[in-house]
This record gives structure tokens, C-alpha cells and sequence, in this order.
């Protein structure tokens, strides 16, 4: 690593409430506690990875004026025994150094096991009033009813394409970029609603960009996500009921070995804007701004094409197929198949 060099994430790492994106529904409550002094003793922070858990039990201990060297953080996944806890609740009963509480954040919690939970429950359920807890998982699921009844829980949710994009483009910004709108939409799709994947790509692509402007072209390049014109074509030759040109083009993606669950996913979505500027013109200027002039003249030309076979029957046929994918040992044949159903 470079010296003092900081990846995105870590650098845009919120530091404070108002730093937190599109988390409301965590944060104004705990901001509600510290102000009235109404703190609980165990907090349970659930939701996928990379959305912020950890960065807002660190926010929430410093808030209440707890000092670094009372802050705890635990990876469950790998102390995870009876020993572990054993020594950690040991722990919990002496003051802290310099603070009202002591802080205990431990991550990825649902790993610990049956008896490790068994051995922390005393504990959780009779704490000295200056421990806070701070449990975090992506899969709450896995954590007895008994330990989540005895705490408060708090589910973070995913962002939207939306939020997400907004995310990375300010980001890019911030480090001197422009990106195009279709190039954020990209990243945030291949994110998954995980702020930390988003801006590990955006560091990704930042890297290998030479004139500080991000486009699609060079996201598809370093990212591996298939080309656009793979997607293009194939709505083209669905549009005009041309089977073998169709047919061709998910054979030239295959060539090029493309993830096709993505690939669906990218064409669903260009079918069902294609439909919606067809049936919805009034929905064009909130499409078109999330798209570059080039894209969005491509989606307007393929919905004002005449006799043309792109529909909300194509749309739905996709579907079908994307459902099918995941039951097929060769994930190319669905998208034939609905090839199929709609131009023979």
C-alpha cells in the first residue's frame, strides 16, 4: 500500500449522524437516545454487507462521549467460543478508563456458537451500567429469539440504484472525476446496494483512468460487465423479429464468456425503459438523466421505431427466463428460449 494512501471507502467512511446516507430509520433514533439520555444497554444492527453497520456503532459510541480506549471491537467470526466470550464478559465488569461506558461492538455475531451464546446471555441480560453492546450481522436470522428479544434491533436497509449512484458520483467528484450518469448506474448495479463494493469499483476504475472522466465504455472494460453493445443488439434484432440475429448475439456473448445473470438484468432493463417511453412519454426527462445523450437516443429510437415486436409481452418473457436461469445447467438457453417464444 502506498504510503498514507486511504481506499475510498475507508476515506468516505461517515464520521458523524449527518454523514450517514439514506440510513433515517437508524439514526434519528439513536440521536433521540443520546439526547434524552434514554441509552440502552444492547443494540442488534442487522443488514448486508457493506452498508454502514460498523461505521455507525462507532459513530453512536464516540456520541455518547466514549473515549477510544473504551471502545471494543470484536470480530465474532473468529472469536467465536465459549472461552472467547467467557474472557470478554470477564472484561465487561471492570470501569472504563476514562469515559461513562464501555463499548462492545462485535461484528458478525450470528457465527458465534450455541454455547458461546448461552455463555453471553447472563450478560446480556444483566450488564454493569456502563457496558453497551453493539451486535452486528447480515444474517439476523441465525441469532437466537432470546438474544434479539433482550435488545433493541435495528435493520439497516439497502439504497436504491438511485441513492446509490448519487453516492458514487459525488465521490468521483470529490476526487476530481467526472462520471457519466450511465457509468454511476452501472457501478451501483454491480454493487448490489453495498456502499463499500460501490466505492471499491469506483476506486477500481478510478485507477485505471488516464483523462479524470469515467465512462461506461471504461466501467465494462475494467469491471469485466458486458458491453453495451451486446445489449443493444439483441433489442434491436428483438425489435425487428429477427431470430437469427438474436440468436447470434447471446452466441457472441457466450464467446466472450459474460456473466449472464448480469447480462439479463441489463436487458430487462432496457426493454422496460424502451416500454416506458412508448407508454409513458411523460416518465423521459427522469430517464434521461440517468443515461449520457448517446444511450438515451438509442433507447428513444428503438421506442418510436414503427412495427416494432419490443413490448410488456418481451419484457415479461425475459422474466420468465431470468427465472428459469437459476433452475438451468447452461444459463444461456432461457434467453434462447425466450428468443424463441418471441420471434418464431
Amino acid at each position: 500500500m502506498r504510503d498514507g494512501y486511504q481506499s475510498l471507502y475507508r476515506k468516505y467512511r461517515p464520521a458523524s449522524f449527518s454523514e450517514v446516507v439514506g440510513q433515517e430509520q437508524v439514526t434519528f433514533p439513536l440521536q433521540e437516545q443520546i439526547a434524552s439520555g434514554k441509552v440502552s444497554h444492547a443494540y442488534f444492527f442487522s443488514g448486508s454487507r457493506g452498508l454502514g453497520k460498523t461505521s455507525v456503532a462507532r459513530i453512536f459510541a464516540r456520541e455518547l462521549g466514549t473515549s477510544d480506549k473504551d471502545i471494543y471491537e470484536i470480530d465474532a467470526a473468529s472469536n467465536n467460543s465459549v472461552d472467547n466470550i467467557r474472557s470478554l464478559t470477564e472484561n465487561v465488569f471492570t470501569l472504563p478508563f476514562e469515559s461513562k461506558y464501555k463499548v462492545y461492538i462485535l461484528d458478525e455475531v450470528h457465527m458465534l456458537s450455541k454455547a458461546a451464546w448461552n455463555a453471553f446471555l447472563k450478560t446480556l441480560e444483566e450488564p454493569p451500567a456502563h457496558a453497551v453492546f453493539i451486535l452486528a450481522t447480515t444474517e439476523l436470522e441465525k441469532v437466537p429469539e432470546t438474544v434479539r428479544s433482550r435488545t433493541q434491533v435495528f435493520e439497516f436497509k439497502k439504497p436504491t440504484r438511485a441513492g446509490l449512484a448519487e453516492v458514487i458520483t459525488t465521490v468521483a467528484k470529490k476526487e476530481k472525476y467526472t462520471i457519466d450518469p450511465s457509468a454511476s448506474e452501472l457501478i451501483a448495479l454491480l454493487a448490489s446496494g453495498s456502499y463499500r463494493d460501490a466505492l471499491s469499483l469506483v476506486e477500481k476504475v478510478i485507477s485505471a483512468s488516464t483523462d479524470k472522466k469515467i465512462t461506461r465504455t471504461e466501467v465494462e472494460k475494467v469491471t469485466g460487465a458486458p458491453a453495451r453493445t451486446l445489449v443493444i443488439s439483441l433489442l434491436t434484432a428483438l425489435s425487428l423479429g429477427d431470430t437469427q440475429e438474436a440468436l447470434k448475439t447471446l452466441a457472441t456473448a457466450q464467446e466472450h464468456d459474460i456473466d449472464f445473470d448480469l447480462y439479463l438484468t441489463l436487458v430487462l432493463e432496457s426493454i422496460r425503459t424502451v416500454v416506458l417511453l412508448r407508454n409513458a412519454p411523460d416518465l423521459a426527462s427522469s430517464i434521461a438523466v440517468q443515461m449520457n445523450t448517446d444511450e438515451y437516443k438509442e433507447m428513444e429510437s428503438l421506442a418510436k421505431a414503427k412495427d416494432s415486436h419490443l413490448s410488456h409481452i418481451t419484457l415479461l418473457a425475459f422474466l420468465d427466463a431470468s427465472a428459469r436461469m437459476r433452475f438451468s445447467p447452461l444459463p444461456i438457453v432461457p434467453l434462447e428460449l425466450a428468443v424463441l417464444s418471441l420471434t418464431t
